[in-house]
Formats: structure tokens, sequence, C-alpha cells
């Protein structure tokens, strides 16, 4: 694997990183999913704070503090709902993983997690979002010192191995 790369699958909630990305929905207010997780590991703080940003468009990224969560920020994004690769669906999760990534060395964030963006209620397909992460993070890193560490957290069994794949190539 990448040295600024690593994989990790389970709970990106617990994860000891400076920044959180939140696979968020428009509203910034809390979801299904991962977006789920987060609002309920950081408490009402987050959601009190996400109801003064005004949401946030598609591929498009806004930082908050992490109230009850590890680290010292929360990194939300809004991915594209998959309807058959035909509407810009790529170039939205590419620009997710970028804006996301520009947000963390904004803030100074040394270490950074991801979760699949869009892979789960959205309905993205996991092989093509996995390589489209990874093309994005390896693009970033190439020219930028921070983060220093991106995470990518994986959910299940089937993640990790479509980001052990995308790794690998």
């Amino acid at each position: 694997m990448d040295d600024r790369i690593t994989l990790v699958q389970g709970d990106i909630t617990s994860l000891d990183v400076d920044a959180v990305v939140n696979a968020a929905n428009s509203s910034l207010l809390g979801g299904g999913g991962v977006d789920g997780a987060i609002h309920r590991a950081a408490g009402p703080g987050l959601l009190a704070e996400c109801r003064t940003l005004g949401g946030c468009a598609t591929g498009d990224a806004k930082v908050t503090g992490s109230h009850g969560l590890p680290g010292r920020w929360v990194i939300h994004t809004v991915g594209p709902v998959w309807r058959g690769g035909e509407h810009d669906e790529a170039a939205l999760l590419a620009d997710c993983y970028r804006r996301s990534l520009e947000e963390a060395a904004r803030v100074g964030a040394e270490t950074v997690a991801f979760p699949g963006i869009s892979t789960g209620v959205y309905g993205f397909p996991i092989e093509p979002a996995a390589e489209i992460a990874i093309t994005e993070i390896r693009a970033w890193i190439d020219v930028h010192d921070r983060p220093s560490l991106v995470v990518l957290c994986a959910f299940d069994d089937t993640s990790t191995a479509a980001i052990e794949r995308a790794l690998a190539r």
C-alpha cells in the first residue's frame, strides 16, 4: 500500500484521526448510514452547527467541529446518487474526494478518514467508486504534504476487497 494511504475495516466514528469525512446528504442535518452514525456519535452539537451552514451542494464539502468524535473536525461532503452513470456521477464523486482533501489541508488536518462516499443508499457501484477514490487521493498526495495520512475506512468485506483491488492497481 501507499505509505500515505491505509485501509481499515470498521466503524469510522471510532477512528483517532484529525478529521472524519461524512458522506452527508445535502441538508447536512443527518440521515442514514455513515451520516446517521456520525451524527449519533458526535451528539447534538454537530446537528446544531450543521444547521448554520445552509446545506451543501453535491460534490462540495464543508467543515464543522467534531463535537463528540475523537478528532477535531468533520468534513461533510455530498456524493452523487447513482443514476446509471450518465449524469456526471463519476466527476461529482471525484469532486467529493478532492474538495474534502482541500478542506482537510485548509484546516491543518494531518490525518483524515474517508468512508465509501455514495456507495451505500446512494447506490454508486463499489468497484468504480473505489477506483475514483484511490485515483483522487493519489493525485492529491502526489502534490500536497497535508494530510500526511489518508485512512480509507471500509464498512464490510465487500468494500474492503474493492479498495484493496483499487490500491493494487
